[in-house]
């Protein structure tokens, strides 16, 4: 009996980047792999592969508006290795109406990006940062003086902007301090965030008003961008924490970048508007800031987990089960 068909182009990613050997050698023992290699696959050999494969991998989408209904009545499954639906040309309609699942990586970075925010909040509200600058500069302060302005996690109450897949991700970290966990998400039914142990809010001016750490974990969409504004982020207090971990999308920038020069809060931030980080942007001034660079996804562990997810979820469908 024949092997299940891959079309596998997972460029902007590298093949070495998200598929160790074991799971590589996995993959070649229930499917046949076409194309599989760095470089972007030719349009011209992808349409005329699309017709006689079971599965399609990607990273970018580059074949056109029209390039997905080439496919054949084989196709089964569309998973891409990108880390979200940002793809504006590919034709998700077309393959709704055909019931075909389309596969997103992004919970592959999960657990990183959750480790992250929770790193993110201890240096904020610990004052780690400000501290080893002050020994960098001979200007630490001891004790008490060094923990003016500092708080501890335990017994706080922290909100969720986005309660999906970092959230989930989250939570657990959280769970041994204590904490009590507001959420706001109008895509989440309330009786859905009670069972998982978060108390729904019903709007962002409650959240930034109440919580002591405000994580911003939602997804960026059409509708969203700025949607944290400068009016609610000055709802915050001086001794709170905004933590900015899934996309700057969702957030004013500029008026996030003014308020922490301010010191109207403290912040830890992963994503910026744009990457890198122009070398004169005034938030690398702001001392109530602890910024990286990005990281908070970009582990190797995480990416190698990119590959074992989409070998799963191959398996699972070419042996007749829904994918996870």
């Amino acid at each position: 009996m024949a092997k299940p068909r891959v079309l596998l182009t997972p460029h902007f990613r590298r093949m070495d980047e998200i598929f160790d050997r074991p799971t590589v050698e996995r993959l070649h023992d229930f499917a046949e792999l076409v194309w599989g290699v760095d470089n972007p696959m030719p349009e011209d050999d992808f349409l005329a592969a699309l017709p006689d494969v079971d599965a399609l991998v990607f990273g970018t989408w580059e074949y056109g508006g029209d390039g997905i209904r080439r496919a054949g009545p084989r196709l089964r499954a569309v998973l891409e290795v990108a880390g979200g639906h940002s793809h504006p040309e590919l034709d998700y309609e077309y393959l709704f109406d055909r019931n075909i699942p389309i596969g997103s990586c992004a919970p592959a970075f999960g657990p990183a990006v959750a480790e992250m925010a929770l790193a993110l909040t201890l240096a904020a509200s610990r004052r780690v940062v400000e501290s080893d600058r002050g020994f960098r500069t001979g200007t630490e302060r001891y004790l008490h003086a060094g923990n003016d302005g500092a708080f501890s996690l335990q017994g706080k109450t922290v909100g969720f902007i986005g309660c999906g897949g970092l959230a989930r991700g989250l939570q657990p970290l959280l769970e041994p301090f204590d904490v009590t966990i507001l959420g706001y998400d109008p895509w989440i039914q309330g009786d859905e965030l009670a069972a998982r142990g978060i108390r729904a809010v019903a709007s962002l001016e409650e959240i930034m008003g109440t919580a002591d750490v405000v994580y911003v974990l939602a997804v960026p969409t059409a509708t969203n961008r700025g949607m944290i504004s400068g009016e609610l982020m000055s709802r915050l207090r001086p001794s709170d924490v905004l933590v900015v971990i899934s996309r700057a999308h969702v957030v004013d920038f500029d008026a996030l970048t003014e308020l922490l020069i301010e010191e109207r809060f403290r912040a830890g931030i992963d994503v910026f508007p744009s990457e890198p980080l122009a070398p004169d942007h005034p938030i690398r001034g702001a001392g109530s800031a602890v910024l990286t660079a990005h990281l908070a996804g970009a582990l190797p562990e995480a990416l190698l987990e990119i590959g074992r997810m989409v070998v799963d979820d191959l398996e699972t469908i070419f042996d007749g089960r829904p994918p996870h």
